[in-house]
């Protein structure tokens, strides 16, 4: 067995991609892709940090919880959490951001890639208000290309059906595994 390197080396195991897979990047939301993403609850946010490193980070709230301003432009809120601030340094580093948009029981999911940029516009902090909280800034994103993905990783995975559903017993509470990984009697 030897390490692929080259593309050509690569394209030997693929065959083409139909030409219609090819073409279904989009430069703009159009009303399919804003209805999903005013329906998603879940998003999976993508950023690179200064050092290269890439970042992927889980966001969540009520369905619409990103904003969608216009066809190029959408908005969230950076609502209270751990504090790492993660993403939002990588963004000021390096402001390529991509996003995966899941919807619970739907096996498509829209995948975007754009610019963030980061805000503390009143209008903008008032849209992103989430459960009666409101943000400390928003990131709003300029999309660059977006399409929605092939179910077929949904599907095999067999995500959304209960009888899959692992029992949580399987790990120990968060605070456990964060103590047992530093070698802490507490946390404090």
């Amino acid at each position: 067995m030897s390490q692929i390197t080259t593309l050509e080396q690569l394209q030997q195991f693929y065959k083409a991609p139909h030409p219609i897979v090819m073409k279904k990047a989009i430069q703009a939301l159009e009303p399919h892709t804003i209805t999903f993403i005013e329906h998603s609850r879940f998003a999976l946010v993508s950023s690179r940090g200064a050092e290269g490193h890439l970042d992927v980070s889980p966001r969540g709230g009520q369905a619409g919880f990103i904003k969608v301003l216009d066809n190029q432009h959408l908005v969230f809120g950076d609502l209270p959490g751990n504090n790492r601030i993660d993403t939002l340094r990588n963004l000021l580093h390096t402001p390529e951001i991509g996003i995966l948009f899941i919807i619970p029981g739907i096996n498509e999911i829209v995948r975007l890639r754009g610019k963030a940029t980061l805000h503390d516009d009143e209008e903008l902090l008032d849209l992103c208000v989430e459960s009666g909280k409101r943000p400390k800034i928003v990131v709003k994103v300029a999309v660059e290309e977006l399409f929605f993905h092939c179910p077929k990783a949904m599907m095999v995975s067999d995500l959304w059906s209960p009888e899959q559903f692992t029992d949580r017993d399987i790990l120990p509470s968060l605070g456990q595994i964060i103590k047992d990984q530093l070698g802490l009697d507490s946390l404090d």
